[in-house]
């Protein structure tokens, strides 16, 4: 069985994978105690059965944990229906496609901020870490500039995001669990600092937004407020971050595919993109817990039980996709769940697409000769799979 904890297995669990999909059914994993459901079409039906619902479990004792429980309680990603479809209601009015799409003309002027400083790197006969350099601040920068967080504290944002999203790996150490309360509390604090100044003083901001939005004489709590912004902050570069930084090295180790990037970049950006979600996905693991009695792939999951939908597996399924373990960024379809499905579709995934398909493009069309420099270094987790640095070589184009 799966050892999540593996060294080899986080740095390619592709094989492992496979022999759980040849199963042909869910499989109860003893050590995480959920079914795991690796094929496609169980993984997929997971994320859409209403009986399979998204049940956050409070941590103990509540007096360490209470912020932690309270920003994942109160958030959309952690909530089932009617409270889910309350929340999701409010915050579309917000965070719908106009506003995505209108930020276009700054994720291109952040893009080529960036660009401007990894040129100098290259003038000066240096390589850049893709993932440091380019692909981590820009969906910060986009979605602090968002929700009007003040240039000067956009430093803070990552650290506290990364602390409490490795409390989503499995059997997070004790270490990881004390950073997380510490960075809830402090994220939640300053958070809402922001929400009290902005109901006094409204921007254009997003927060802003959030905090006048309102239907049927519903809107966000003051706790609802603080989480939903930092779930917008967390899903809305964690993504986009690791997605890059993945599609990037699966791309430029295969040299047919690193050509088609350093010669038809931004005639195949769409279909790159969607190519990089699918082939080495950002978020391998979601779970959901049963509501009642639920059947998924000839499996009943009983009440009370987990079971995992392995989105990283499923887009690897032979039975959905040709050639599945191989890359194709001229991929067309590509029906990949990498930012799920049903109702808990990624809230960030619009925003992420939009950055990766002006960012991806801009990078081989400013620079040439893009290569590897050194053995990318991986993050140590699975859930949430993606690289610390990925150090890349340019020449000016």
């Amino acid at each position: 069985m799966i050892d999540f904890l593996d060294k080899d297995f986080i740095e390619n669990p592709y094989p492992a994978l496979e022999q759980l999909r040849a199963e042909g059914k869910p499989i109860w994993h003893e050590g995480v105690q959920m079914y795991l459901a690796a094929r496609y079409e169980d993984a997929n039906e997971v994320l859409r059965t209403k009986s399979l619902g998204r049940i956050f479990k409070p941590k103990d004792p509540e007096f360490e944990w209470d912020v932690f429980n309270w920003l994942h309680a109160d958030s959309i990603l952690d909530s089932e229906p009617p409270k889910h479809t309350r929340l999701r209601s409010l915050v579309a009015k917000a965070f719908n496609r106009n506003k995505i799409e209108s930020q276009r003309p700054a994720i291109e002027k952040i893009t080529n901020e960036l660009l401007d400083a990894i040129e100098v790197k290259i003038h000066a006969g240096q390589t850049f870490d893709v993932i440091a350099d380019y692909a981590e601040p820009l969906p910060v920068k986009v979605i602090a500039a968002l929700l009007g967080f003040p240039q000067e504290d956009e430093y803070l944002l990552r650290p506290w995001s990364q602390s409490i999203v490795k409390m989503y790996e499995v059997n997070p150490t004790l270490e990881h669990q004390n950073e997380a309360k510490e960075a809830a509390r402090e994220f939640a604090d300053y958070v809402h600092g922001l929400m009290l100044d902005r109901k006094k003083n409204p921007g254009t901001d997003l927060i802003s937004d959030l905090a006048a939005v309102e239907e049927s004489g519903e809107k966000l709590s003051a706790h609802e407020l603080v989480a939903t912004c930092i779930l917008l902050l967390n899903a809305g570069h964690e993504a986009s971050v690791n997605a890059f930084g993945n599609g990037m090295v699966a791309a430029l180790s295969r040299p047919d595919q690193a050509a088609l990037l350093r010669t038809r970049a931004r005639e195949i950006a769409e279909s790159a993109v969607e190519e990089f979600l699918r082939f080495d996905a950002p978020l391998h693991l979601f779970e959901r817990t049963a509501t009642a009695d639920t059947t998924i792939g000839g499996v009943i999951v009983k009440e009370g039980q987990k079971i995992a939908s392995l989105l990283g597996s499923a887009n690897r399924d032979e039975k959905i996709f040709e050639r599945s373990n191989e890359m194709d960024l001229l991929r067309n379809p590509n029906p990949h769940i990498g930012f799920g499905a049903g109702i808990h579709f990624c809230l960030g995934g619009p925003l992420a697409r939009l950055e990766m398909g002006i960012s991806l493009p801009a990078l081989f069309e400013r620079f040439k000769d893009i290569e590897l420099a050194s053995t990318p270094k991986r993050r140590p987790t699975f859930v949430l799979r993606g690289y610390e640095s990925v150090e890349i070589s340019a020449a000016r184009g």
